[in-house]
């Protein structure tokens, strides 16, 4: 038996998870009788495909990343997922980022990657002689003397710098150990890179990316305006001014980002439509397309001043992933007077 929340292996008679500490749901008493209407659970859990450790010749795809690997590991090889963890998604089509084992090992090209930690995970990286990685300098742990450590600069600077973004990344070389961790509790969410294949991520959540992956950033283009109490304009940029993408052209590569919270992920179909809070975007497919969303509602005219503008979302339409995080910061300006925005749309109830 596995615990759905983290994929540790929980013994027959605990009552509790060893790993986590959630308590254990056992059905054996509801099974004997259909459940009603009113007993229907609002999570489906689908058991996976039994992983076989210790044993050569057997494929295992993963649910989460797609890495293909041998099944002589419990986890998988390419984000630390629990291979034999049960699938577990809402009835709305969320997908809780899966269970992962403390001390999962992930490997790229000759180097391995380590996940220790399940509060605040740290990640140590056995780097191989020749490979390489890059980070924000505020993510690093420690490291081996022998690590050889340099400035990657970025370009674009002045206009990172006014929008508060790092103005270099920091690059490290192997062979030697390098660990790095975010100073918050969350998850560590590890996301394999294949051939051709984007990503992006909202700003200020990346913490290292392997060196075959490439770096760019994009405007966001979703902004609203808002008066202050001295008459002057303030601009407001809900998912930040700017998001980083990551691209792997040629060889697959591993990009690690730090979520607040528990992670969630959906699948949009092409059209179909979401909308969320906007700080608790963390990565989503270039495909995705994002705007503005705002709610008004049918209230009388004495609080119409401060509820007009109150409900801001971010609307997002497929096809293609979007991940989610369960804590999420107030986004500024949202309860003002709103001046003009981006591109919107406005529904009225």
């Amino acid at each position: 038996m596995f615990c759905i929340h983290c994929g540790s292996r929980i013994p027959d008679a605990a009552n509790f998870c060893t790993g986590c500490g959630a308590p254990v749901k056992r059905e054996a008493a509801s099974a004997a009788r259909p459940p009603t209407a009113q007993q229907t659970p609002a999570i489906d859990v689908q058991p996976a495909p039994a992983a076989t450790p210790h044993t050569s010749g057997r494929q295992y795809k993963c649910r989460w990343c797609g890495t293909v690997s041998d099944g002589t590991q419990l986890s998988c090889p390419g984000c630390g997922a629990t291979l034999d963890a049960p699938a577990v998604s809402t009835r709305s089509g969320w997908a809780q980022l899966p269970g992962r084992k403390d001390m999962a090992k992930l490997q790229f090209g000759n180097s391995f990657c380590q996940i220790e930690g399940l509060y605040v995970p740290v990640a140590d990286v056995n780097l191989a002689a020749g490979d390489g990685i890059y980070f924000t300098h505020h993510v690093l742990l420690w490291k081996e003397p022998q690590i050889d450590i340099t400035a990657m600069p970025l370009a674009g600077g002045w206009k990172r710098m006014f929008a508060g973004m790092p103005l270099i990344m920091t690059q490290a070389r192997g062979p030697g150990h390098i660990a790095f961790s975010r100073d918050a509790p969350g998850e560590m969410i590890a996301l394999p890179l294949q051939p051709g294949q984007s990503v992006d991520v909202r700003e200020h959540l990346f913490m290292i990316a392997t060196s075959n992956v490439k770096y760019d950033w994009f405007s966001t283009g979703i902004w609203f305006t808002t008066k202050s109490s001295n008459n002057d304009t303030e601009t407001h940029h809900p998912v930040g001014m700017f998001m980083d993408r990551f691209f792997a052209p040629q060889t697959p590569g591993l990009l690690l980002l730090h979520a607040a919270g528990n992670v969630f992920v959906r699948e949009l179909a092409a059209n179909q439509t979401i909308l969320i809070k906007p700080t608790s975007l963390i990565f989503k497919d270039p495909a995705v397309q994002m705007g503005l969303h705002f709610e008004h509602p049918q209230v009388g005219f004495t609080a119409w001043g401060s509820w007009g503008n109150r409900y801001l979302w971010l609307r997002l339409w497929g096809p293609g992933r979007v991940a989610i995080q369960s804590v999420f910061d107030r986004v500024e300006g949202e309860s003002r007077n709103i001046q003009s925005y981006s591109s919107a749309t406005i529904q009225r109830w």
